[in-house]
């Protein structure tokens, strides 16, 4: 083959993007991994791995290779090889992740990560090798070649800036398309440009056609599940999914596989009771508030409920992409301000700020948000109260099973507030004790409930037995329950909680279709 400055501009050029690819994959990895078996260490650590290993496996293999084939045709091949991988991902994910996940967390978000993402790191790892092989061609000395070539790899790695500011505004199942399809138009030009095989145009054709996805079920009893919107924001993976049937029209707000919210559309009241909790103990105890902060907008159903009982209201979201659902699909009222940042920096730089409820509902459902729980956010939360004030805390948690994880937050509330309570959302009695839990703290003497003071207690009939048993009968921990104080420095909540991740993943599943929750 006749090589030239074009030819040698397209090495650069390929190994720019095969080095891009490495850190794209990185960063996207929880996109795809974490709404199923979270974003914890363990998910990250197989990542790891599994990336350095596949690397490895790329280089010794294409290595060897490229002593064998003089011809770069075969490097072209993986190229596109590996472009067509993450055109396909996004297909392939429902079921690679459904096969996996009966293998628990760890052993599942592993199998998982080297199924999905093996061949994805090891075809750029093959790629590189060949490059060098190619380039060491026209220059005498290898070594500065390959040094060379590997520069040109690590400074396109440099994308992963512009990946960053591309998540703001694609999903990851775009990404994938966008950087797939660069790898496979390179390949083409390679082809075309300085092979004339033109038959390869034909074989890229099959990777790019459209995949079907699903956004519609019908279920066993006759529910129509439709998938209206989709986002991908900072936070995650975010659908609203509707339920209809007959006259029933429910709406909810899904993060990575776990419900933020759900509302009858026909009375717009809650049909899960978190929300009655978050919103009726506070003011029961505090009836006189004027001003409150909600840390986590899901779709908006507390604050709402706060400024309807003439309260001023606040919202603490980091996540543009909750907002915007919240308004589109929920009725969030543009009325109510909303603070678009992280809730712990928020709470430090707004000293002057107080407030008579403080209600922080920013679980997501994968794990405790550990930074908002230790002994310091807590001391800086109490700081942030007014006179009287009260905070309620929404958690997921266990009174029965494996209480590490709640005790330990109830006691570093202790450690902080005079008086703690905690309120289910669920009968205690019943099962395992799992389920949403309302931990509600103040500081002085204990308060008289004052339930007659509030102007709206509507509850819906699907929601109304459990809540009003929590409100009647708080749960209260035994005394040597074993409990830690949760600090910054020691923060072992993520660890506390794994086996919750997978009995709610396993919940969501019984009542919902996987292509619908993750596809």
């Amino acid at each position: 083959m006749q090589h030239s400055k074009a030819y040698a501009a397209c090495l650069v050029v390929t190994a720019a993007l095969c080095g891009a690819l490495v850190p794209v994959i990185g960063m996207l990895v929880s996109r795809v991994i974490g709404p199923v078996f979270g974003f914890g260490w363990f998910a990250w650590t197989g990542l790891i791995a599994v990336m350095l290993a596949a690397l490895a496996a790329g280089y010794a293999m294409a290595g060897h290779k490229s002593e064998r084939n003089s011809s770069p045709d075969w490097l072209y091949g993986i190229v596109m090889a590996a472009g067509a991988w993450m055109i396909l991902l996004p297909a392939l994910r429902g079921p690679v992740l459904q096969m996996s996940l009966p293998l628990g967390l760890h052993w599942g978000s592993l199998a998982g990560t080297v199924l999905l993402f093996g061949p994805a790191l090891l075809l750029p790892g093959c790629a590189l090798p060949g490059i060098v092989k190619s380039a060491a061609r026209e220059v005498c000395s290898a070594g500065g070649t390959a040094g060379g070539c590997y520069a040109i790899a690590a400074s396109g790695s440099v994308a992963l800036l512009a990946g960053f500011a591309l998540v703001a505004y694609l999903g990851a199942n775009q990404i994938f398309q966008f950087a797939g399809s660069l790898l496979i138009v390179l390949g083409v030009v390679y082809f075309l440009a300085f092979r004339r095989k033109w038959a390869v145009v034909f074989a890229v054709i099959l990777p790019l056609l459209p995949l079907p996805h699903p956004v519609e079920k019908v279920t066993a009893d006759g529910t129509r599940v439709e998938r209206i919107a989709e986002r991908d924001g900072f936070g995650g993976n975010l659908k609203v999914l509707d339920y209809s049937y007959q006259a029933r029209h429910n709406r909810e707000l899904i993060r990575d596989g776990m419900v933020q919210g759900g509302v009858d559309m026909n009375n717009g009241l809650s049909v899960y009771e978190p929300p009655y909790l978050l919103q009726f103990m506070p003011y029961a105890i505090n009836p006189d508030g004027k001003n409150c902060l909600v840390v986590g907008l899901g779709a908006g159903l507390v604050p709402a409920w706060y400024r309807a009982q003439g309260v001023n209201t606040e919202v603490v979201e980091h996540d543009d992409a909750v907002i915007e659902l919240a308004r589109k699909y929920f009725a969030f009222a543009p009325a109510i301000t909303v603070h678009a940042e992280d809730a712990r920096n928020f709470l430090t730089h707004t000293a002057q700020q107080r407030y008579d409820y403080l209600i922080l509902d920013a679980f997501s459902g994968d794990t405790a948000p550990g930074r908002l729980l230790s002994v310091e956010a807590m001391r800086l939360v109490k700081q942030r109260l007014a006179e009287n004030g009260v905070v309620a805390v929404n958690l997921v948690g266990s009174v029965k099973r494996d209480t590490l994880m709640t005790a330990s937050v109830v006691k570093t509330m202790r450690n902080v507030f005079d008086q703690v309570t905690v309120y289910p959302t669920f009968d205690p009695a019943v099962g395992d004790g799992t389920g949403n839990l309302v931990i509600v703290a103040y500081d002085g003497g204990l308060r008289p409930l004052q339930f007659s003071r509030l102007n709206n207690l509507a509850i819906h009939p699907a929601a109304e037995s459990l809540v009003r048993l929590g409100m009647e009968r708080p749960f209260l921990f035994p005394a040597q329950t074993p409990a830690q104080v949760i600090s910054d420095d020691d923060n072992p909540l993520e660890s506390y909680g794994l086996w919750l991740r997978e009995r709610m993943i396993r919940d969501m599943l019984d009542s919902t279709d996987f292509d619908i929750l993750f596809g």
